[in-house]
């Protein structure tokens, strides 16, 4: 098996780290576990849904001759770094800008499929580090937090749009908070006299909720639950996975990196799903469904980055990577 493959090459020392991103970008987790995920072989079309920086991307253009790649990100800075990142490979590479599922609608993809896709969820290093995107609790940052500046409504619209009911929901399933229905509220109150504007405005409202300062990793739970409110991001990844999965061609294979323990659930449940001869009911006295299996889960467990690479890139730490193949 694939997994247990894996495993041996771990544990033997044979999975290495090579190159770094761009300047601003996070190195890429998990490359070579990807790699041999994905298997990249000639003449074939890949997909990576979340090219960032161009670091995966880059690993599985060269790891074959003369196959293509489709690179999708919903970040225009992101895209612009990544055109100049992989432009000796330009030859080999297409870009798009939009959502990761919005690949099952491109021509080319619907006209020949994919022969692997690769999924990198969350937000990049570079995201974080550039206080201009609002993505971080830094003292006097603007709230915006999102991933494509191009459209939709920011963090401040949230904060001032969203019910108590809905804050509480935001704060509680995205952030795991504790205190979420106290955050929520004290948001609804302090915007009745004045907007919440900007990081200090947040993390000041947590203070009241706590009832104490915050540690960094309050602040970063919060923060968090927020970006995956503002750009949708788990609505994103259900909408994605069947539409990537209907494009994938006989024995292509689908890797999601997650770092949040919702979008893990989210594909493991896909992955399950898919695997299973008979979706239906228990109660139903007679399989009224598919019938048989879209595919096989080849990741038994979540593959986790080892010890020295979350030494290496502290981004790795809490990925979670798991991988699935369309049936022959």
């Amino acid at each position: 098996m694939i997994e247990s493959k894996l495993d041996e090459r771990r544990a033997a020392g044979m999975v290495q780290e090579k190159g770094k991103e761009p300047a601003g970008f996070h190195e890429p987790v998990l490359r070579a576990e990807v790699l041999d995920l994905l298997h990249p072989r000639p003449d074939q079309l890949y997909l990576d849904g979340t090219v960032g920086g161009g670091g995966h991307a880059r690993e599985i253009l060269e790891a074959c001759d003369d196959c293509l790649l489709l690179a999708v990100d919903r970040d225009l800075e992101a895209l612009s770094v990544a055109r100049t990142a992989l432009s000796d490979l330009r030859d080999r590479v297409r870009f798009m800008h939009g959502r990761f599922e919005m690949a099952s609608e491109d021509a080319d993809v619907r006209d020949r499929g994919l022969d692997g896709a690769f999924l990198d969820l969350g937000v990049s290093s570079h995201q974080l580090d550039s206080d201009s995107r609002g993505f971080t609790f830094r003292r006097g940052v603007a709230l915006d937090m999102r991933m494509d500046t191009s459209q939709g409504h920011d963090a401040r619209r949230l904060l001032a749009d969203a019910s108590e009911a809905q804050l509480t929901s935001v704060f509680r399933d995205f952030g795991e908070e504790p205190k979420a229905r106290r955050l929520a509220r004290e948001i609804v109150k302090r915007r009745m006299t004045s907007p919440l504007e900007t990081s200090d405005d947040l993390v000041a409202a947590l203070v009241v909720a706590l009832r104490r300062s915050p540690s960094p990793q309050d602040k970063a739970r919060i923060f968090q639950a927020v970006r995956i409110a503002v750009n949708e991001e788990v609505e994103s990844l259900k909408l994605a996975l069947p539409a990537i999965r209907e494009v994938l061609n006989e024995g292509a294979v689908l890797v999601v990196i997650a770092y949040h323990s919702i979008e893990d659930r989210v594909v493991k449940n896909a992955f399950r799903d898919w695997s299973k001869e008979c979706i239906c009911p228990p109660e139903f006295p007679i399989c009224t469904c598919r019938g048989r299996s879209l595919g096989k889960t080849l990741t038994k467990r979540p593959i986790r980055p080892l010890p020295d690479e979350v030494e290496r890139n502290a981004r790795a730490r809490s990925a979670r990577m798991r991988a699935w193949q369309r049936a022959a």
